[in-house]
């Protein structure tokens, strides 16, 4: 696993698309396989969970990714996971380390 926690600023709206259309977009393998938005009064959270597939792990990614966003501040969490080909224990990281890294180019 790898995992890359933030605060942002800026709008939640927009910071969500623009992750959403750079994940999807940035890969030919990248899809959504599912997605929750809520929200309260003062509070709204989105979670997307995106997979692709690591040319050099050679096996498939999955990044979860949360918004959170309460009154003015704005927290990411992005955690990846399934780039290992070991029975017992990780290998490599490559693919996963790969994943987050494109979403730090967005944000």
């Amino acid at each position: 696993m790898a995992k890359l926690e933030q605060t942002l600023s800026g709008d939640f709206d927009s910071i969500l698309r623009r992750i959403e259309d750079g994940i999807l977009n940035g890969s030919l393998s990248a899809s959504l396989e599912d997605s929750s938005d809520f929200h309260g009064e003062t509070a709204r959270c989105s979670v997307r969970v995106f997979e692709r597939y690591s040319y050099i792990g050679k096996n498939r990614v999955s990044m979860n990714l949360t918004l959170f966003q309460n009154n003015e501040t704005i927290k990411l969490t992005a955690i990846t996971s399934g780039g290992s080909q070991a029975v017992f224990f990780k290998i490599n990281t490559w693919g996963e380390e790969a994943f987050l890294d494109k979403l730090r180019e967005l944000i």
